[in-house]
């Protein structure tokens, strides 16, 4: 690590939700800044105004909120580099693409769309099935290269709407080294001439995160495998404008494929499969369509994050429960592997699971809260904390509170009556009879004392603890279900355990 101070970055686009994929890319981004003391950069790439949508960028830093993942600049927080939206910037960029066309490294293009459209009808070839705008095809297109300097000039001065794009050689090898994947090649000649600058004088992708990347002094770039391919024109750029001494360190980052393992896991696999794949849920504008996230379906965000720094990355241990200032410590860029990452849902409700288990009463009840105002019911916060504590070992997600211990919130509106009815005798009436009056001294005992009472009870009428247990638990739940009975008695307390009871023996006669 050299002297300069690591900045690094999640650059977004403002289009919809954010994948977890994107969330993966900005907690390694964070890890790697607090690690080294570092700064962690929020800037928003919304140079493609045609695929802006509304609130998209106020959801992205509502996500990274929840997830605790909070950027040191960005266009809330503000910063010394500021704007940090490119829209924002848009006057620092031709300047750049002007540059490039001055030293021969990019050329104005003149197409219509109609000529670009026409060009790729006629090259069209079973084995070119889309023509790219390259270093062999520009030599018979309206661009600065084909054109006399007259006729270039001309068409500038009347304002005809161009692109500048860069003038990709035709035969050399870019190589860089990326962190993750070691030493990468590229040929030119594969790539073919981006469009830097648009007609509208937006930048693309290409030359704004160059150009910021440069301002904002960012050292490492992390971001997913999927901009590989968009490396080789980058690096040339980062030479072309001069800057080659000051380019980030890159690394690209595994894909987070689907369950089976092929191919890159889509929003459409979440839907078909049941589980998410965006971090909170995300609304559509337009269509008002709702996909579902992590957070509204009950996991927390420690999970969260537990779970996805797991999709990549080791400590080359076993352990695979980590706490954030663990990860701070223990991440590192060369234990993130090379190849993709299977998505287990099944796993991420593991890592749920973990963390509502040892997570303290008191914070489980507060999370709680909103189920419980939801369906109308009022209990003092102290209660439902004993209540999480006694079903929580049974929860995977937040909600589950309810739905393994709703008896403790209303009394049994029906009863599992097969279970009890077929044995059910004078006996075992006459039983509860008697131990629901004993209960009235019982008032503060903990549970072993009213188990103890019970046990005693059973012994002096000479009878199996079995036959009245079970009877028991369905007078107090409705079933035979929940934490161990004599917790649930002293939880819902001796008045309500005997109000229980009687309208237990009323439904058993």
């Amino acid at each position: 690590m050299d002297h300069k101070k690591v900045r690094v970055r999640f650059a977004p686009s403002p289009t919809g939700g954010l994948h977890l994929g994107g969330v993966r890319t900005v907690l390694f981004n964070y890890l790697f800044a607090k690690q080294h003391k570092g700064d962690f950069v929020l800037r928003i790439e919304d140079t493609d105004q045609t695929r802006y949508v509304p609130g998209a960028e106020e959801y992205i830093s509502e996500c990274l909120r929840w997830c605790g993942l909070n950027p040191d600049e960005s266009p809330a927080v503000g910063g010394p580099f500021a704007p940090y939206r490119q829209s924002e910037r848009k006057d620092s960029y031709r300047q750049y693409a002007e540059q490039l066309v001055k030293s021969g490294h990019a050329y104005y293009a003149f197409d219509t769309p109609e000529e670009l459209e026409s060009m790729r009808e006629r090259l069209k070839s079973p084995e070119n099935p889309a023509p790219q705008y390259n270093h062999v095809v520009r030599e018979k297109m309206r661009n600065s290269l084909t054109l006399s300097d007259a006729e270039v000039q001309e068409l500038l001065v009347k304002n005809t709407p161009h692109v500048i794009r860069i003038n990709m050689p035709a035969n050399e090898e870019v190589s860089f080294t990326d962190l993750v994947r070691g030493e990468v090649t590229f040929h030119t000649a594969q790539v073919d001439d981006k469009v830097l600058l648009k007609a509208d004088g937006m930048p693309t992708y290409h030359l704004a995160v160059v150009a910021d990347d440069y301002q904002m002094k960012i050292t490492h770039a992390f971001r997913g495998e999927e901009w590989l391919p968009s490396a080789p024109v980058h690096l040339l750029l980062w030479k072309y404008l001069g800057w080659e001494a000051d380019m980030p360190q890159w690394a690209h980052l595994p894909l987070i494929l689907k369950p089976d393992g092929n191919g890159k896991l889509s929003k459409r696999d979440g839907d078909r499969l049941g589980f998410p794949v965006y971090a909170m849920n995300w609304t559509d504008p337009a269509t008002k369509e709702v996909t579902k996230g992590f957070r509204e379906l009950g996991f927390l965000p420690e999970a969260f994050i537990n779970m996805l720094v797991m999709l990549g990355w080791n400590d080359g241990t076993e352990q695979e429960i980590f706490s954030m200032e663990e990860l701070i410590q223990k991440f590192s860029i060369d234990r993130v592997h090379k190849a993709g990452a299977k998505f287990d849902y099944e796993k991420a409700k593991w890592f749920n699971h973990q963390y509502i288990h040892h997570k303290d009463n008191e914070s489980l009840a507060t999370l709680f809260q909103p189920v419980l105002d939801e369906k109308g019911v009022t209990a003092a916060p102290d209660y439902v904390a004993t209540v999480a504590g006694l079903v929580k070992e049974r929860c995977h997600f937040i909600n589950e509170i309810w739905d393994h211990g709703f008896f403790f919130f209303q009394s049994p509106s029906s009863y599992d009556e097969a279970a009890v009815k077929p044995k059910w005798n004078a006996d075992k009436e006459a039983f509860f009879t008697t131990w629901s009056a004993q209960l009235e001294t019982l008032a503060a005992a903990p549970a072993a004392e009213l188990e103890a009472s019970f046990k005693a009870l059973v012994t002096e009428k000479n009878m199996k603890m079995g036959d009245v247990q079970l009877p028991f638990r369905i007078m107090l739940t409705g079933g035979k279900f929940g934490p161990p009975v004599f917790d649930i008695a002293v939880t819902l307390g001796i008045a309500e355990t005997r109000n229980r009871i009687a309208k237990g023996l009323e439904a058993f006669k």
